[in-house]
């Protein structure tokens, strides 16, 4: 099939990238115009959740959808609450929130007009030094136009801050949804700015020409803007999370990248032996371009394991991964052979002296060159390169036992971020839960004394516990059969301590007060779904895992008929993982080489981003496993000679791969670069993995363990000899495709 697709792009050259200009600019066109009103900010998980089914409750029989609401923070040094000067100026402030207008503020109101009104709740907005208060705002519409709208609010408290002593800051859902895209938006800036030119670097170095080593640059920008296209689509019916969008650009650009490299190594060797342009692409589609297509299908599939988790979120990164690697499997088997196959001997204009080589290819006759002198090492001592390349491996994921999984939140944005300052405001004066209360909703008659017996005993239970310093006020609908307790819990909501809290309303204190009511009691607020989002997570990570490894496992036992190369497999690119992991935790929890690097400190490591990692990296580095036993058995079927075999194809092959990962780690180190935490942490455990699997694995341990097994590498029991003969590529009389 790939032969097939090199030969059509290659003989309609012109017509066929003009088609994926096409597909490009409208890609451009459609995330320009679409892309922003379909990605959230919100953690959703499904309608079974209880979290869901409270926020359901409150939306039919109380209040509609939950109104959006931000807290203004009005302090000053010397002047309490009680000063008129102190009252004049969150009299004046609240007039000017209020003239944003009716598009922007639902209502506002403040701590002298609610004393008037209800003495006992005005008390709340008020610190106990009283020097500082607080303005609730609701914002007009639900999360998204608010997320609009909040920047008016936003910049007035910017303006006001500092006028007359008085700190004015501002913080709530809205605010701190808009400032995390402002941070994600500059790394996504600062991954592209710095990663392209550092991959461009790289891929001249590794073809010695400058022309080729663009062709890979622009192929994959197109396939990242065609996916953000496709992506801004799939936004209009499904809902996808903001974080979609730094995954399609930091995925697309590395295996756009990486692909490219791959099929333009092969065309610019069949070039040397000879090849015209068109049968140089054909060829390179039929060899090159069929390690693309397997490649890029183990990365889907280890991708699919995402979506058994019954989570938006992982769903959301599931399918824009999925996208830009499906495209770009589509552009390296079509836009590329017609790019290549126009280009003919240019590809190797500007070429640069004594790097690269024409063909990027050290030539499968070449013995001692660098990779060469590696393998013969690590084959004449297989069993000291696996203890010393191994054990270290081993020790690294050991740290992962030491993980602490979370969700971080504003308190860890850096530390000019006006939204962080807010919250240590908050959380100082007054506590952090009075924007995220916790909300438990009773679903029964509260005309029932003994429904309302439970809830009293409810209510004397939480205020008894240190962990609930509010009191909390039953709140009933209309209908007198749904009530509401806002539950303050102190805290960035999805905290340990915040999480452990609502787990104690959920399994001891409602237990305890409601026992033998007939009423159902829910608990549900952002808190509670991050309760429930750990919950899921811990509960699918098993299943997800057993789904990628069964299926690589299956993969790879049809591609090379044997049971020991798949077990290696999965055992050798669970050590690459293990040890990102546990490099994750020595830098981001344990502070090892932290500030060396410029990370930020985090209690925690981001709840998903192992089970991602996991998914990304195992057919990443599955990738590079096939590309390389591919080689190996090739030559193996040709000789039968174990040791030769292992020899011609690390030295045929390590090359590329390295290369080619040192592009990935390029691009995904250019994203921890940026300010965000979780973008540090995505992009350190994914250039970490990414570079330890396609040097120490594939140079070391790899050649050593296939030298102790010598033959018994190919072993496939009797009883599996019907399965069907699968090769990645056709086999050569004389040499197999080039990738080294």
């Amino acid at each position: 099939m790939t032969q097939h697709l090199a030969r059509i792009s290659a003989r309609k050259p012109v017509v066929t990238i003009l088609v994926w200009i096409l597909v490009a600019l409208i890609g451009i066109g459609l995330s320009a115009q679409l892309l922003s009103s379909a990605l959230t900010t919100e953690l959703k998980l499904g309608s079974g959740f209880e979290s869901q089914r409270a926020e359901q409750l409150l939306e039919d029989r109380m209040r509609g959808p939950k109104p959006i609401t931000e807290m203004v923070i009005v302090q000053s040094e010397s002047l309490t609450v009680d000063d008129p000067a102190f009252q004049d100026r969150v009299t004046s402030l609240t007039g000017q929130i209020q003239a944003l207008g009716d598009d922007v503020i639902d209502q506002t109101l403040n701590y002298y007009v609610l004393s008037q009104e209800n003495p006992l709740q005005a008390a709340v907005l008020v610190s106990q030094d009283r020097r500082t208060t607080l303005v609730p705002v609701i914002m007009t519409g639900d999360l998204q136009e608010a997320e609009d709208n909040v920047h008016y609010l936003l910049d007035l408290a910017k303006e006001e801050n500092g006028k007359d002593g008085f700190l004015v800051l501002t913080v709530g859902d809205a605010s701190i949804s808009l400032e995390r895209n402002e941070l994600s938006e500059r790394d996504l800036q600062q991954g592209e700015r710095v990663g392209v030119p550092v991959a461009l670097i790289i891929l001249v170095l590794l073809f010695g020409a400058v022309v080729a080593a663009l062709v890979p640059i622009g192929l994959a920008l197109i396939c990242v803007v065609a996916a953000l296209g496709l992506a801004a689509i799939i936004g209009q019916f499904y809902e996808l999370v903001f974080f979609v969008q730094l995954m399609i650009i930091m995925i697309g650009l590395a295996v756009g990248i990486d692909y490219s490299l791959i099929i333009i190594s092969r065309f610019r060797e069949e070039l040397e032996k000879g090849l015209s342009a068109f049968d140089a692409t054909v060829k390179a589609g039929e060899t090159a371009g069929r390690t693309v297509l397997f490649s890029g299908a183990t990365v889907v599939v280890a991708l699919c394991g995402m979506f058994v988790v019954p989570f938006g979120f992982f769903q959301s990164l599931a399918i824009g991964a999925i996208l830009v690697v499906i495209i770009a499997v589509a552009a390296s088997l079509t836009l590329l052979p017609a790019v290549i196959a126009l280009m003919g001997t240019r590809i190797n204009t500007l070429s640069i002296p004594k790097f690269g080589r024409s063909g990027t290819s050290t030539g499968p006759n070449h013995e001692g060159g660098f990779w060469d002198r590696i393998t013969h090492i690590v084959m004449r001592n297989p069993l000291l390169s696996v203890v010393l390349v191994g054990a270290p491996m081993i020790v690294a994921t050991y740290f992962y036992f030491d993980i602490e999984t979370g969700l971080n939140g504003v308190d860890v944005f850096p530390e000019e971020a006006e939204t962080r300052e807010a919250f240590f405001v908050m959380e100082e004066e007054f506590s952090f839960g009075l924007i995220n209360p916790t909300e438990v909703v009773i679903d029964g008659d509260l005309a029932d004394p003994n429904v309302m017996g439970a809830v009293q005993q409810l209510q004397g239970a939480l205020l008894a516990d240190p962990a609930f310093p509010l009191p909390t006020l039953l709140e009933p609908n209309p209908a007198n059969d749904l009530g509401l307790l806002r539950v303050v819990i102190p805290g960035e909501p999805a905290s340990h301590s915040a999480v452990d809290a609502v787990n104690t309303i959920r399994d001891t204190h409602i237990p305890a007060a409601f026992d033998g009511v007939d009423a159902e009691v829910l608990v549900g607020g952002n808190t509670a779904v991050a309760a429930e989002v750990f919950d899921v997570v811990a509960q699918y990570t098993p299943i997800v895992f057993a789904f990628v490894l069964g299926v690589s496992f299956l993969i790879l036992m049809l591609v090379f008929r044997s049971i020991v190369i798949p077990i290696k497999a999965v055992f050798m690119n669970l050590l690459s993982v293990g040890t990102a992991y546990g490099l994750l935790v020595l830098v981001f929890q344990h502070g090892y080489g932290r500030d060396l690097l410029g990370f930020q400190e985090a209690e925690v490591i981001d709840v998903w981003i192992p089970l991602f990692l996991f998914s990304i990296l195992f057919g990443l580095s599955m990738d590079y496993h096939v590309f390389l036993l591919s080689r190996i058995r090739e030559r193996f079927d040709q000789t039968g000679d174990n040791r030769e075999a292992v020899a011609f194809g690390l030295r045929e092959t390590a090359g590329l791969i390295t290369g080619a990962a040192l592009i990935m780690v390029a691009v995904f180190g250019a994203f921890a670069s940026g300010q965000t935490i979780i973008n540090q942490q995505v992009g350190f455990g994914l250039s970490v993995a990414i570079l330890l699997d396609a040097t120490l694995v594939r140079s070391v341990l790899v050649p050593a363990t296939m030298e102790m097994l010598g033959a018994r590498n190919w072993y496939l029991p009797g009883f599996l000899r019907w399965l069907p003969d699968v090769r990645i590529e056709p086999a050569e009389e004389h040499q197999s495709p080039a990738t080294g």
